[in-house]
């Protein structure tokens, strides 16, 4: 999972070009890109795209817990069997199991279909991030959003003068990096709205994947190649990684020792083994 690519679930038009895009998961939005009137015929052909699209792994975002619609999003795609769902503005771990108790309510014993949170959209989710570690094990991962939190706070803006993201929103999404890791799942990076600054994208994909992101949201399949390339390890990477597990093992599993001419100890080998862990 590196790439999540959204689709607004009644585009006829898009949603063959995301399903043809090298995206790791589409995700059929029935959410903000869905206009009310729209939202019974995106939940008919939602269902009719999961039905007719199997072998791809096709992930539906429903309208947040307090819309009224998450019962009726969740009648339309759980018979046709998502491959996960999305839960927008989720405030805390207690949202997750609401929504899975309404999950169990359409599809008694689906305790399989997982859930990704977008825990930053409101500020009260803020303070609830820790939350996360005692979440439902259907919790996949977790995503940060900026438009719907500037929208929170009454932002005039989320970037500063340079197009970077300002400190509140450099804070939500330190805080689910490490609500994420904390609880064990996916921390996945927020949409880089600006579809056609491949550069921009390119050194955000760069930044998170360093910081310890392991994938990123997009909204147009352009962006899906960038993405991909910066969440797959390179193949230097990978060579040092089992460099590092190969001379730990040879030695004995030793607390320290020096690989490529430099000291590493137990958090450098974790790494490594995580890094090919994932490659599996």
């Amino acid at each position: 999972m590196r790439s999540l690519l959204f689709v607004p679930a009644d585009s006829e038009k898009k949603i063959p070009k995301a399903l043809g895009s090298a995206a790791d998961i589409v995700i059929l939005d029935l959410e903000d890109s869905v206009a009310a009137a729209n939202k019974p015929a995106a939940r008919a052909l939602a269902a009719e795209v999961l039905r007719s699209n199997r072998d791809r792994r096709v992930y539906v975002r429903v309208n947040a817990l307090d819309t009224g619609l998450t019962l009726a999003d969740l009648e339309a795609a759980l018979p046709a069997r998502p491959h996960g769902l999305v839960l927008p503005k989720s405030t805390s771990a207690e949202d997750v199991t609401r929504l899975h108790a309404l999950i169990m309510m359409i599809a008694p014993g689906d305790e399989a279909t997982p859930v990704i949170a977008i825990a930053t959209e409101t500020a009260a989710s803020i303070f609830h991030m820790g939350s996360y570690v005692n979440a439902h094990p259907r919790l996949e991962g977790l995503n940060w959003g900026m438009e719907d939190l500037a929208a929170a706070l009454g932002a005039q803006s989320n970037r500063d003068e340079s197009g970077e993201p300002t400190g509140p929103y450099r804070l939500a999404r330190t805080l689910t990096l490490f609500a994420a890791r904390a609880a064990g799942v996916a921390p996945i990076d927020a949409v880089y709205s600006n579809f056609r600054d491949t550069a921009g994208l390119l050194k955000q994909c760069r930044e998170a994947a360093r910081d310890g992101f392991t994938a990123k949201m997009c909204i147009h399949p352009d962006q899906v190649g960038p993405i991909n390339e910066a969440f797959t390890p390179s193949p230097a990477a990978i060579a040092r990684a089992r460099r590092i597990v190969e001379a730990f093992a040879a030695a004995g599993n030793p607390g320290v020792l020096a690989v490529d001419g430099e000291m590493l100890d137990a958090p450098h080998l974790k790494a490594a083994q995580a890094l090919l862990r994932n490659l599996l």
